[in-house]
């Protein structure tokens, strides 16, 4: 009886894994399998977000490798699939979106960041170069006089000697 259980365990623990579908297509050319796995993985899930649709097993995404896979059949080119792929679903689909007004602060604005950070830093540090250091010197007769007297003045701790 056990034996059942545990066929049957097993039985239903697989169940998931043999609905699971694997894409299979037939291409025509070495380089066509190519171009269809660098689209792949240049795109992004729309549902994943942070994954491409070559490894998204979202439905979503198996319906993006369809797409691609048939407009590689009609003859389109890599620029002509990624536009419609961002016309349909925006640049976001980009992992490497194009460089255009939209996208220039996304671009560089990082790079303008940490120039702003480094330049503050320069200016801070030279500034305090310029500022003379503060010396026991610069204190006047009574406040030597004070600072000498709070030196001398013994803990009033007890503990301490």
């Amino acid at each position: 009886m056990r034996r059942w259980f545990a066929v049957l365990a097993l039985a239903l623990g697989l169940s998931g894994v043999v609905h699971a579908a694997i894409d299979t297509y037939q291409f025509a050319d070495d380089a066509q399998r190519q171009r269809f796995r660098e689209l792949t993985q240049e795109l992004r899930c729309p549902k994943c977000q942070n994954q491409d649709i070559a490894d998204s097993n979202a439905p979503i995404a198996a319906d993006l490798r369809r797409e691609i896979f048939r407009m590689l059949g009609e003859g389109k080119d890599n620029a002509q699939i990624i536009d419609f792929m961002v016309d349909r679903y925006g640049e976001f689909v980009r992992y490497k979106p194009a460089l255009t007004a939209r996208t220039w602060l996304l671009w560089f604005g990082p790079a303008g960041l940490l120039l702003g950070g480094l330049v503050v830093i320069g200016v801070m540090v030279r500034r305090r170069r310029r500022q003379p250091a503060s010396s026991p010197r610069d204190l006047s007769a009574a406040e030597r006089a004070r600072l000498a007297a709070l030196l001398d003045q013994k803990p009033l701790d007890k503990n301490h000697p």
